[in-house]
């Protein structure tokens, strides 16, 4: 039986990109692996829709070219599911109580999938979840199934990338307005030595469905994580900021984690900076500088930016995954302390 994160840790966290594009990493069973030959149909089971939500299950031929993957909501499908996928914020809801009863609670060979794409400081309960899942799915890229929240893919004869008229600076949209958290602290002080146009909770209104619309009129955008942790770079980056071709401003992992994922001229980090007034500095020379901002877009020649699709893209994955497996199981013991560090 193997712990989580295995062996192959390292080897995810080096191995997987490729030239910035992502593909899912080789699942290894261990040393004991099975070379028994792969499912050729696949049920996965979703065992509570996200939030509660009612989803449409996605077709995964049509949507990501994975054959023979049956994603379900029903219940009924229990025994036959090669994977049950558990969405940690509803396993908190409703208790370790609601899980399947069975008999048999578990078939063989059937995988158990904590799916979790929230922080670990929003991620409450992780300490009662140990030895009850074989797979992690989450935006960790040493996950069993690595799903991040978006992705550069090379540039397959698109049109070249033109830059939107921009008309104003920086911008910020914010749902969750804690005083507490060091993205508002942050703001604080640097709208201290330049404006910034506040969207949301405390700020402007949004129209619903003009995000992109709106904060591409600017050329400088706020991609603040409500928490900093490993891998933990969500659509502030990828849609608020790259779909809407601003340059995104970032607080969350240190800058070493984001080249992970994208190139070092690409955003701008809030560590490259001693304070504040240091970085508005910087930002009021570039927007003077057409040159020097434009910069921050010549990585967009070779790449296209892709979102994942919630929650399409997540149960199709897991169909990949059962397929790249083999048969043998494993068993994650230490599930807080992985995803906590």
């Amino acid at each position: 039986e193997n712990t989580h994160p295995d062996s192959n840790t390292r080897r995810h966290r080096g191995n997987v990109r490729r030239g910035f594009g992502w593909e899912l990493p080789p699942l290894d069973a261990g040393p004991g692996r099975s070379r028994t030959r792969p499912p050729s149909e696949v049920t996965v089971l979703l065992w509570w829709e996200p939030f509660g939500h009612r989803l449409h299950m996605a077709d995964c031929q049509r949507r990501f070219n994975i054959s023979g993957c049956w994603p379900s909501a029903d219940r009924s499908r229990y025994q036959e599911a090669q994977a049950v996928i558990f969405h940690h914020r509803d396993f908190v809801l409703h208790g370790l109580g609601q899980l399947p009863a069975g008999p048999p609670q578990r078939p063989p060979a059937q995988r158990w999938v904590w799916m979790n794409f929230e922080s670990p400081s929003h991620s409450p309960g992780l300490r009662d979840l140990a030895g009850i899942f074989n797979w992690t799915m989450s935006y960790r890229v040493d996950s069993d199934i690595f799903v991040p929240y978006g992705y550069l893919r090379a540039r397959r004869g698109s049109p070249r990338f033109s830059l939107p008229r921009k008309t104003k600076l920086v911008a910020w949209v914010i749902s969750n307005w804690n005083e507490a958290h060091a993205r508002v602290r942050y703001y604080h002080q640097l709208r201290k030595y330049i404006p910034i146009d506040v969207y949301g909770a405390q700020g402007l209104a949004l129209e619903e469905g003009s995000m992109v619309r709106t904060v591409s009129q600017y050329k400088f955008y706020l991609a603040f994580e409500n928490s900093q942790h490993t891998d933990y770079i969500t659509e502030k980056l990828w849609r608020n900021a790259f779909k809407s071709s601003a340059v995104p401003i970032v607080l969350g992992p240190p800058r070493s984690n984001y080249e992970l994922f994208i190139p070092p001229d690409s955003f701008i980090h809030i560590d490259d900076f001693p304070s504040p007034r240091k970085l508005a500095i910087y930002l009021k020379f570039l927007d003077q500088n057409k040159r020097l901002y434009g910069r921050y877009f010549a990585w967009r020649d070779k790449y296209d930016v892709r979102m994942t699709s919630f929650w399409d893209e997540q149960y199709c994955k897991v169909c990949e995954a059962v397929r790249t497996a083999g048969d043998q199981l494993k068993t994650i013991q230490n599930l807080a302390s992985w995803f906590e560090s």
